[in-house]
């Protein structure tokens, strides 16, 4: 029979292995110093995006990384770690995690990993440049829909082009 402290840390290792599991998106941030208020307000922000924070005990959060071969991002766990996850769009996410820890000295953007692969920070503030993920289809449903649109026209200029012709032919051989 394991004791309850045993149970209760399995519990927390099998909730970071669902996280990575169920989240396609994860980055890891490190606060310190940071106001009970303001983390509030970073959990309030993240969740509007559609991402949830997780903060658990760095040993266990390296067992977990370990065990699911994460390896490299259980090396970047140093300090107060936290991880932020969801199924949202990324780029809402990593906007939103950029635009506080621009606000907030005291988080750091530590990495990632993002459909499977690692990404570091850099990349995480490149992925918050790009537009939101309806502003990309609606710019590919744009260039799809451009050249067929310009072929209607043209198709419709020629048509309007061609009775244009048999109006003015039908006048010129006296007919209305």
């Amino acid at each position: 029979m394991k004791r309850v402290g045993q149970a209760f840390r399995e519990n927390l290792v099998n909730r970071i292995k669902d996280g990575f599991g169920q989240n396609e998106c994860i980055f890891l941030v490190s606060y310190s110093q940071v106001p009970g208020s303001q983390l509030n307000d970073f959990r309030k922000r993240l969740k509007a995006a559609g991402a949830q924070v997780y903060v658990s005990k760095n040993s266990l959060a390296q067992i977990a990384l370990k065990d699911i071969q994460q390896r490299p991002m259980a090396e970047k766990i140093t300090g107060q770690m936290a991880f932020v996850w969801g199924r949202a769009d990324s780029a809402a996410m990593a906007k939103a995690l950029v635009q506080f820890a621009k606000e907030c000295p005291n988080i750091a953007i530590r990495g990632g990993l993002l459909d499977g692969t690692i990404i570091e920070k850099e990349q995480i503030i490149r992925l918050s440049e790009l537009p939101s993920r309806a502003v990309l289809l609606a710019m590919l449903l744009a260039a799809i829909q451009s050249p067929l649109t310009r072929l209607a026209g043209t198709l419709n200029a020629k048509t309007g082009e061609l009775l244009s012709i048999l109006k003015q032919l039908s006048v010129k051989r006296g007919g209305n």
